[in-house]
């Protein structure tokens, strides 16, 4: 049995098909990414396993029981942070972990805080709000926050996409060090086909809308700890993005449609600038094709 399934799932938001007939699943442990197209309703794959939507036909099941609504055991980290701007870094964490474990002591809660502070680099920042740390710090805060709740399944809705590509790759090394001593399963929504390469154990592209379906399954067999610059050489590497690529491009790709339309053009003549203008303004008014007469002059 899949630790994490889709069977069937249709999502429609009034009379626009999101996503149609989506089947997936997911092994205890595995880190699997879903790559496609911006719009393609990536957010709403991944809202519907959090619990947040539910699906108009299909089930979403993890452990064997049917997803309906939000819980902890599926931690989400979102694009836009999310974080309380009231708050400081340790006050941020420390409120997830008081929501799912009220039973914790003071003690207890400080521990965990502190453990996970330190494992995304923050110990020196621990006292600032959000607007005084930087988008990189911030996604920090809110993975630690996520993971401080220790949720079984750790879902990453496209966490790196605001970030520069200097700050996007240290989270990278992140949180591929983090997913991997965790051990936990992660589902990681992304655009960006190097990413889910560099970070996951299987990758699925998602087609274009409407009416977005999943692709084939593309393997990622390339050994851990995964070195960038090494990578960017490797032929298996080269053969796999080039795969994932091409299918995106071409069977996963967008619909061109062309339109035939009857243009009906207004029956107007364009003002004649030749014409002289009367002292109290203009006597050249539009003039109509069909009102337009010709006769002939006989001159002799």
């Amino acid at each position: 049995m899949s630790f994490l399934e889709l069977k069937g799932v249709t999502k429609s938001f009034g009379s626009n098909v999101v996503l149609r007939d989506i089947n997936l699943s997911i092994a205890r442990g595995e880190v699997a990414a879903i790559v496609g197209y911006s719009g393609a309703g990536k957010t709403t794959l991944i809202n519907l396993i959090a619990g947040l939507t539910r699906p108009d036909t299909g089930t979403v099941s993890m452990n064997g029981k049917i997803i309906t609504e939000p819980g902890p055991d599926r931690g989400l980290v979102f694009q836009n942070y999310s974080l309380l701007p009231w708050l400081t870094v340790r006050e941020n964490i420390e409120l997830a972990i008081q929501a799912v474990f009220p039973a914790w002591t003071a003690d207890q809660r400080a521990a965990s805080v502190e453990k996970h502070i330190r494992m995304v680099g923050l110990g020196h920042a621990a006292h600032r709000r959000p607007v005084e740390l930087s988008g990189g710090m911030r996604q920090r805060v809110s993975l630690a926050r996520t993971l401080a709740i220790d949720p079984e399944v750790l879902l990453l809705d496209e966490p790196l996409g605001a970030l520069d590509a200097l700050t996007r790759a240290t989270l990278q090394d992140e949180i591929s060090r983090i997913t991997q001593e965790s051990g936990k399963t992660v589902l990681l929504i992304t655009n960006d086909p190097d990413e889910a390469i560099y970070l996951a154990d299987r990758i699925i592209p998602l087609s274009a809308g409407p009416g977005a379906t999943l692709g084939p399954d593309f393997p990622v067999t390339l050994a851990r700890p995964r070195d960038r610059r090494a990578m960017n050489h490797d032929p298996d590497f080269k053969r796999l993005r080039n795969q994932i690529v091409n299918w995106l491009l071409g069977p996963g790709g967008r619909v061109v449609q062309s339109v035939s339309k009857r243009l009906i053009l207004p029956d107007l003549l364009p003002e004649d600038l030749d014409e002289p203008r009367t002292l109290f303004g203009t006597s050249r008014q539009p003039r109509r094709r069909s009102e337009q007469k010709r006769e002939v002059v006989e001159i002799r």
